[in-house]
């Protein structure tokens, strides 16, 4: 069995043009039911399964096995501690909770710095579906979460457009859209906007985002390697071509999930709103990758600030509000791996985050005659753009490669 699944051909999402084709041509039944009103939930699980498959087959399959290991664990915490909240409140129990839906991702992340290898415990969207199982609990702990079963909360974790690119949505927002069916009008709303979506994804991802990652980057990369000091404009195309590139490519993902999502009658949030026009490093967090940014702003900034704050660990809100951020945006680099440039990458975020707060104060104290114009807006914008694509240099990886060989 295991070695007929092997043999069969693997379709990564969103990954060729052709992939579209055949998503489209599967769902088209769908749109037909939304259009008169219907939403045919059994059509929709099987061309999900089916699509989930053809992502995790081949030589992907181990991948698969753990897919489902995972989702039948993260299932049985959530519903256990769901049924436990409507009697109890203990927080003892939650955190535990909370750790044990967390810990498969802990050991995921964990297992190359420890032993030099991914952990056969990993898949594709393992991130994803984390911050969806630990959001519902905690979303259950603070008694948002009214009406769940085991199906819906699958369904939930399962969304196929979304399963291995996010966006990261909340199970009750989720759970929401998904029970509303939208009117005529709606739906065709949704699917003009979805269908602009998905023609500004295949630029930003097949045309832009390939031209930057397959070309440009490659081409300063060799170019910098080349040069004895790290200090160089090739150096500097790295930097640029690397950040537009992962910009391109990844707006695009989520451009494509969102899109599929509003062909399906759900809608999935947006992950990008323009963050190069971004003013100042908070704004930058409230436009890019906006569903992680919101998900570690609500789940660990502001818990931590109402905890430290009922606690009295702090005698300043500014300190509290200062190590809040910090500890949010390390943690965040440690969520994208344990190696020196992530974990650098969300210091630098976090402290840019503490500065940025005391600048705001220091300019509403001292320069209230502060011109604000035009020019002082592009001012910070290109402050704030330099900045961003600096640390992007660093969150590439591409300098401890260039340390390693000079």
């Amino acid at each position: 069995m295991m070695n007929w699944i092997a043999s069969l051909p693997n379709f990564s999402a969103y990954g060729t043009p052709v992939y579209f084709i055949y998503l489209i041509l599967a769902i088209l039944p769908l749109g037909i039911g939304l259009y008169f009103g219907k939403r045919f939930g059994w059509y929709e699980a099987l061309i999900s399964f089916i699509f989930i498959f053809l992502m995790f087959d081949g030589a992907s399959w181990r991948q698969g096995i753990s897919l489902i290991a995972y989702v039948i664990w993260e299932t049985c915490l959530v519903m256990y501690y769901h049924h436990y909240r409507q009697q109890n409140n203990a927080a003892g129990v939650f955190y535990l909770f909370t750790a044990l839906s967390i810990a498969p991702l802990v050991v995921v992340k964990l297992t190359p710095a420890m032993v030099g290898h991914n952990s056969l415990l990993g898949f594709l969207g393992i991130s994803y579906l984390t911050f969806r199982a630990t959001g519902t609990i905690i979303e259950s702990r603070d008694g948002m979460v009214k009406d769940i079963s085991a199906w819906k909360f699958i369904r939930f974790m399962l969304f196929m457009p979304t399963l291995t690119s996010g966006p990261i949505d909340r199970y009750r927002r989720f759970a929401k859209d998904y029970a509303k069916v939208p009117s005529r009008e709606d739906y065709l709303a949704l699917v003009n906007k979805g269908t602009f979506y998905l023609f500004l994804g295949f630029l930003y991802k097949f045309v832009i985002g390939y031209y930057f990652g397959q070309r440009i980057y490659p081409m300063f990369e060799r170019m910098a390697m080349m040069q004895p000091s790290m200090l160089s404009w090739s150096m500097l195309g790295v930097m640029y071509s690397y950040g537009f590139y992962l910009f391109f490519d990844f707006a695009g993902y989520s451009l494509f999930a969102v899109a599929i999502s509003y062909f399906m009658g759900v809608r999935s949030p947006m992950n990008f709103k323009q963050p190069f026009k971004s003013k100042n490093i908070k704004e930058f967090w409230n436009r890019w990758h906006i569903s992680l940014s919101f998900w570690f702003r609500d789940y660990i900034f502001m818990r931590f600030v109402f905890l430290a704050t009922k606690k009295h660990w702090f005698k300043n809100r500014n300190t509290l509000s200062a190590t809040a951020y910090m500890l949010n945006m390390v943690l965040m680099g440690f969520w994208h791996g344990i190696t020196w440039y992530y974990i650098l990458y969300g210091f630098i975020h976090g402290l840019a985050l503490v500065i940025n707060d005391w600048w705001l104060r220091y300019k509403r104290k001292h320069l209230k005659n502060l011109p604000h114009n035009k020019l002082t807006t592009g001012v910070a914008i290109f402050i704030t753009f330099n900045f961003v694509m600096f640390t992007f240099l660093i969150f590439s990886g591409f300098l401890n490669t260039y340390l390693l060989r000079h």
